[in-house]
């Protein structure tokens, strides 16, 4: 009984080890809780640390409905958590509109978005060291280069998210499976991990075992080239970022000097721009041919790249990308006076501000029928009263906006009069003078979330 007293310790206090130097005291810690083994142990383990450190602890079900057994895999996480005194919230996601992905990587996004979007400091996973040994391996069959070979980070800093924190990473299942008796743990098994169909079921159930009987220490091993892996993506990074000084600006790629970098900077480089914007990087042939086509374009070339929801475009001498860009729709709204016009997919939100002297005159805008429509071309404004009427493609074109942008734009019309155009141009007999009520007006479009405003 001694001995085994002294793994239960020894276990509490790596995890302690691990998490102490990082986690503040009064630190928000969301657990992901599938109601297996692996998480129900760390449950137990960051509920004794918390009291100690002062941690405060809550976890997260996500609940996919993908197997049969999922609403009581939910009431048993319920349950748990009411056991432990820690606050559970169950999150219900639809698999279906990911299904293309294959059900392992579409539950695997559902639950990371579910995490990642709460109001916590830091969210804990109960990965573990076969885990780890499972995911390199899978990274290696898919052909993956340095960064997925070095599967997943025991501690990953994301800007405007939780900390994610893998405290069990160089833990071994046994290990896990041992504290679970000795505290009389109790938890659920998923059927699906019996079925070897799976890639990581195949590995885990037939490849593994055969290998620990010529190699029994390849989890460590394993472990150890992961981190090899790791370090070489930190130096590739930083490669990148050195790179990228002059090369990213704004969020777009300077093709000239993308093109100069050769075929192995190049790519590096556009690696590194689409894991700052957010986007799925691409495999290599894939990215190896994104490239190509990014510096091989005639300059007035309007590139399009369609991959996994995402699009990387070229125009003029430079490349931008962001989630696939929805189509127009011919829409027209009339404008009552209220402070917010929410306009039809993807033409996002028109907010009206009052101000004195600034943007738009109000009292001309109740002149007439104020409406709020879809771009449909040959638009014209008259910006000062002292020239001609300008094109509206052609002001567009002038101010830079980019051509995948433009009909999305909403414009502002009072009666037949183009009185709008937000961001770019308010024409100039509707402007508002220093002593009258004006409204100024903010675009927030769906595409990129940003505010442009007159």
């Amino acid at each position: 009984m001694a001995s085994s007293g002294k793994s239960s310790t020894d276990l509490t206090e790596r995890v302690a080890d691990t998490l102490v130097p990082i986690l503040p005291v009064g630190s928000s810690i969301l657990l992901g809780l599938s109601g297996g083994v692996d998480s129900v142990v760390l449950l137990h383990l960051l509920k004794s640390l918390s009291l100690r450190y002062s941690w405060r602890l809550s976890a997260l079900h996500v609940h996919h409905g993908i197997n049969p057994q999922a609403d009581t895999w939910a009431v048993f996480c319920a349950e748990l958590c009411v056991l432990h005194g820690v606050t559970l919230q169950v999150e219900h996601v639809n698999i279906d509109p990911l299904r293309s992905l294959g059900i392992e990587a579409a539950a695997r996004k559902l639950r990371h978005d579910a995490l990642t979007q709460q109001q916590v400091d830091f969210v804990a996973l109960a990965h573990h060291l076969d885990d780890q040994s499972e995911t390199l391996l899978l990274q290696l069959l898919r052909g993956a280069g340095v960064r997925g070979a070095s599967a997943m980070p025991a501690i990953k800093h994301r800007a405007n998210v939780p900390t994610l924190l893998r405290p069990l990473l160089n833990v071994p299942r046994s290990i896990l499976m041992k504290y679970a008796q000795q505290h009389a743990l109790k938890w659920v098994e998923d059927d699906s991990n019996a079925d070897d169909s799976y890639p990581r079921n195949f590995l885990r159930h037939r490849i593994l075992p055969l290998l620990e009987q010529r190699f029994p220490a390849y989890r460590n091993t394993l472990f150890r080239s992961a981190q090899h892996f790791a370090e070489a993506t930190e130096l590739l990074d930083e490669l990148a970022q050195q790179d990228a000084v002059g090369a990213i600006v704004n969020n777009r790629v300077d093709i000239m000097k993308l093109r100069v970098l050769g075929v192995v900077r190049g790519k590096n480089l556009l690696r590194y721009f689409l894991a700052a914007q957010g986007a799925p990087i691409p495999d290599s042939s894939r990215l190896q041919e994104m490239l190509r086509q990014l510096c091989n374009a005639r300059q007035d070339a309007q590139l399009c790249i369609d991959w996994r929801g995402w699009q990387m475009r070229r125009y003029h001498d430079h490349a931008y990308t962001m989630p696939a860009v929805p189509l127009p729709v011919d829409f027209t709204v009339i404008w009552h006076g209220e402070a917010e016009a929410l306009l039809p997919q993807p033409h996002g939100v028109l907010h009206f501000e009052h101000a004195t002297g600034q943007g738009i005159s109000l009292a001309k805008l109740q002149l007439g029928i104020t409406k709020i429509r879809s771009r449909h071309g040959g638009e014209n404004i008259r910006v000062d009263n002292a020239r001609p009427l300008r094109n509206l493609k052609n002001l567009l074109q002038e101010n830079e906006v980019l051509p995948w942008q433009r009909d999305l734009l909403p414009l502002l019309f009072c009666d037949a009069d183009l009185v709008c155009v937000p961001g770019i141009a308010i024409a100039s007999s509707y402007r508002a003078q220093p002593d009258e009520v004006g409204v100024r007006v903010v675009w927030r479009a769906d595409l990129n979330a940003k505010c442009i405003r007159d």
